[in-house]
Parts: structure tokens; sequence; C-alpha cells
């Protein structure tokens, strides 16, 4: 096969005129200047926002290529929404720091905490999923998941004062519904309880009430599954069924004891 006809095949299987892997650095270049314009102290919003109007029209050039979906007017309430966003992210820090006995001061989980990043760029990005702007949110949140090891879908409904202690494989899908003041830690997966496509606009992942805990590597699974407010999932658990509130679940684990004869 000459290389003329290897060219000629390539091609004739690059067959998605709209996927621009640019597209996935201008998101992320995008995110950093969003993050830092709205936290850091030494970089003004005022400064950056016409840098941030500049590459959000970048990414609706890249992104909104159906003519039947209106992307332009998309950053003009993007950005009234920002206020609120930022509100309840501050929030969320508190909580952190309020919970947390590990946490020195409140600037440590703006800087350290990777929970409290992935939170950030998952209200972010969920305000973009609200207005149906595509891929944009998805690619924010899987930046951020490439950073933390968090994992949350972009169409998961967070309340406010949301905590993720440690982070690292925590997973939570997109029809996922999170009430105020909960807890997770690491590994926990607010998942489906199985995949098909023909469930595509199905609730298939669970609702944590006001006030709930879960603790390392709980599985929660179902869109019929509620766990109650107050309730405490321990280390471990599996649970494809709803808890009444108040509730406490422990994984309890099987011990066996050798014998002197190794039995």
């Amino acid at each position: 096969m000459d290389t003329q006809t290897i060219i000629d095949k390539i091609k004739a299987h690059k067959t998605q005129p709209n996927l621009k892997f640019r597209l996935k650095k201008e998101t992320e270049d995008f995110t950093d200047l969003l993050f830092l314009s709205l936290f850091d102290s030494e970089t003004p919003f005022e400064k950056n926002l016409p840098e941030l109007a500049r590459q959000f029209d970048c990414l609706v050039d890249l992104a909104c290529w159906d003519p039947k979906k209106s992307c332009a007017s998309v950053w003009d309430d993007y950005l009234h929404r920002l206020p609120s966003v930022l509100e309840d992210l501050n929030l969320d820090a508190l909580a952190i720091a309020s919970c947390d006995p590990a946490s020195s001061s409140i600037e440590e989980v703006y800087l350290a905490y990777p929970g409290f990043y992935a939170i950030a760029i998952y209200r972010l990005a969920h305000e973009l999923h609200k207005k149906k702007f595509p891929l944009v949110p998805r690619l924010m949140t899987e930046y951020a998941h490439s950073q933390t090891g968090v994992d949350i879908n972009p169409g998961a409904q967070i309340g406010k004062s949301f905590f993720i202690d440690h982070a690292t494989g925590v997973v939570i899908g997109e029809t996922a519904v999170i009430h105020d003041h909960v807890k997770i830690y690491q590994g926990v997966t607010l998942g489906a309880l199985y995949v098909a496509k023909d469930l595509r606009d199905t609730k298939r992942h669970p609702t944590i009430e006001t006030n709930v805990t879960i603790y390392a590597n709980a599985t929660i699974l179902g869109g019929d599954t509620v766990i109650g407010a107050n309730s405490i999932i321990g280390g471990n658990a599996w649970l494809t069924q709803s808890v009444a509130p108040n509730s406490t679940v422990f994984h309890s684990p099987e011990i066996k004891i050798r014998t002197n004869n190794g039995v």
C-alpha cells in the first residue's frame, strides 16, 4: 500500500467533521482563567472580563455547530449567574473548613482541597449545562476529573454547603440529586443500577437528602433510591434501595480467625 493510498483511507475514516480537539484545550484555558478570576486576590475579575468573554466566544464558535441552537446569548445570562455561583462556592468552602479538623484555614481549602476544586468546576459547568450549551460543561468537569480524581457530571443537582473529603475516586452521575449540607468521602459512587441508552431521559441516579454523611467507598445505585435526611451511610456499604430518614447503615465485614493449625 503506497503512502497516498494510506492518506486516502485515513481521510475516508475521519468521519466526524465537527470533532476539533482544540475545543478541549480552549475549554481548559477558559476554566483556569475563570477560576482564578473568581478566587485569586491578584487576578482582578473586572480586568479579565473582556478576555473571558473573548474565550467564551471562541468556545461558541467551536462547540455550537448546530444552527438550530443559539449559543451567542448564553454568555450574558451566564455572567449574571456568576455572583450566585460564587456565593454558593463560598458556602462550600466554609462547610469544608468548619467540618474538617485537618483544615488549618479557609485559605487552605481554596488552595489545597481537591474536593473544593471539583465542586467549584462542577458548579461553574452546571450553569452552562442548564442552558444546554453543548460539550463545554462536560469538558469542564472532565478537566476537574483529570486534576482531582472526582467525576461529577455537570447535569447533577447539588445543594448548598456540599463537602467532599479527600475526594479521590468520587463518582456522581448525571441525574443524581444532592440536597443541602451533605458530606461524602473518597471512593463514593452515586450511580445507576445498569446502563442502557434508552434510559437517557430517565432518572438513573440516587437522591441524597439534607444532612446526610456517606463514608468512604460506599456505593448507592438507582434513580428510585432515596437516602433520607440525617442518615449516615458507613464505609463500603452497597445500597440499591431507599433508606428512611435518620438511619445508620453499616457494612458488616465477615471475619474468620485462623487457628494454630491454619484452619
